[in-house]
Formats: structure tokens, sequence, C-alpha cells
């Protein structure tokens, strides 16, 4: 996905009073930033859930020593562990409820980042717990809140970059035509590989099919362009898809909701101008 905005790089403020202990081991801080904030790589000695209930944003990480990128819509959220690096970037005006997890309360097994589906009543719980005071009703709100994001579905929204240089390129080039309708035989010809190799790398570095790693670039494609009001029909043809309907159905399994549910939600909040940072 190539930006052709200049980002607001912005200096990392103080969040000592939203840093969580084991007695109050998950804190919410909710702040409004507007699109192209950046924030440099940065790491946290806690956990964190990111998370915006309004906009769009896009978090990178090296995670288990690979390079990665999530686009993060309103129905999704990136777990990041503690102190692991990582960049944030808004791709449109958005509303942050970050949520910050001590360590003790690290789910079990948890090491890497995941993208979490948000439901319904997750999203409440996050939004509950802001600006609330120790005690017996903010112990139950973490309790709740733990638990939900504990038994949350997951989705993969990562766009993961390999190490091996033949498939950087392939790859970057993919980024670049996200509307070519190439087979992987025919990307593989274009630098020198078979078909087979190509394969065999994208399930030795990434972990997954060519097409499950096309769907996730197209998604990062998209959902900008949605966001900004493109109409949905020239999304889907700039993605390479045939048809509006072919591409809607990809979109609601992927996301949830359908392209034009999205872009109404985002075109909603862009109406709003986004306060300067809280």
């Amino acid at each position: 996905m190539l930006r052709t905005s200049v980002l607001k790089f912005t200096e990392l403020e103080s969040v000592d009073n939203f840093a969580p202990t084991p007695q109050r081991p998950l804190r919410c801080r909710a702040r409004s930033l507007p699109v192209d904030t950046h924030f440099e790589p940065h790491q946290h000695a806690w956990a964190q859930l990111a998370y915006c209930d309004r906009g769009l944003m896009q978090v990178t990480a090296i995670d288990q020593g690979q390079h990665s990128s999530f686009i993060v819509p309103p129905s999704r959220a990136v777990w990041i562990p503690a102190n692991l690096p990582h960049a944030v970037t808004l791709l449109e005006n958005a509303h942050l409820r970050t949520l910050y997890m001590d360590v003790s309360a690290t789910p079990p097994g948890w090491t890497g980042c995941r993208t979490l589906v948000v439901s319904s009543f997750l999203r409440e719980l996050i939004h509950a717990l802001e600006d609330t005071q120790p005690g017996p009703r903010e112990n139950a709100l973490i309790l709740l809140t733990l638990d939900e994001i504990t038994h949350a579905d997951t989705y993969n929204l990562r766009i993961a970059l390999p190490q091996d240089k033949r498939l950087r390129a392939l790859c970057d080039a993919v980024l670049r035509e996200p509307s070519r309708q190439a087979t992987l035989a025919e990307w593989a010809a274009d630098f020198g590989a078979s078909e087979r190799t190509v394969a065999r790398l994208f399930r030795d570095q990434l972990g997954t099919s060519y097409l499950q790693w096309r769907q996730q670039a197209v998604l990062a494609h998209a959902l900008p362009l949605l966001a900004r009001g493109v109409p949905v029909s020239q999304v889907a043809t700039g993605c390479g898809y045939a048809s509006d309907s072919a591409f809607a159905a990809m979109f609601k399994a992927a996301m949830g909701q359908s392209p034009s549910q999205f872009q109404g939600a985002a075109l909603k909040f862009m109406k709003n101008k986004a306060p300067a940072l809280v």
C-alpha cells in the first residue's frame, strides 16, 4: 500500500499515569489523533491492545524475527507483547482506546502479536474502563475484559514480509500492483523462479499460501481507499476483482461487515475534525 501524504512524526508522551500494575493489570488510555500521525518504533514494559473505535491505523512490528504490518479497523485490535518494538501510523483520523496490560495478566501461550476480533461486548468493556478508579467496579470490569480478550476470535490482518530477497521482491511487486490478477506461476516467472520454489518460500518464510498472503495485501490496499470515500466499484477494480459482489464477499468474510458499511462508518467519523492531541 503506497502512501503519498506526509507523515507527522509525533514524540512519545509519558504513559506513567497509565502504567498497569499487578494490582491494576489493565489500564485504558483514550485519545483522538489526526490522520498521518506516526509514532516511531518503541516498546513498553507491559503488553498492550492497540485498538481504535473510530478510524484506521497501521501497526508494524518485528515479531519473532519477522517484519509484519497490521491494518487495524474498528472491528479488530492488535495485541502486542511486552518489550516488543512496534510503530503506529494513523491512516485516517482516529479515536484510540489503548489497553495497557501488566505482564502478570498475559494469557497463557501468548508470545507473539495477534489480531483479535472486537465484539460489541469487548468494545463496551474497553469504553467502560476509561477513567475508572481503583475499587470493586474496576476490578470486575478488568476481570470481564481479560476474559473477553482471552476468548476473542482471532483473524490474521498481518502482512508479513519475507527475508528471502527473491520472495521479498515478488511481494513488493504485488503490493505495488494490487490490481494485477497474475497467477503465482506468472509472478514467479517475472523473477526467474519456478512456481514450486516460490510456493515453498511462502510456506517456509511466511507460513501461508500466496493466495492467503495476497488477500491481506488487498485488504491493506482497500481499507484506506474505502475510508477516504473512493467508490466501492473503483476499489474493487483497483484490487483486481472483476465484480463488486466478489470483492464484497471477500471483504465481509474478512472484516465482518460489507465494504459500504465500513465506508459509511468511516466517512461519518471523518466529517468531524479530529481534536488536538489529548
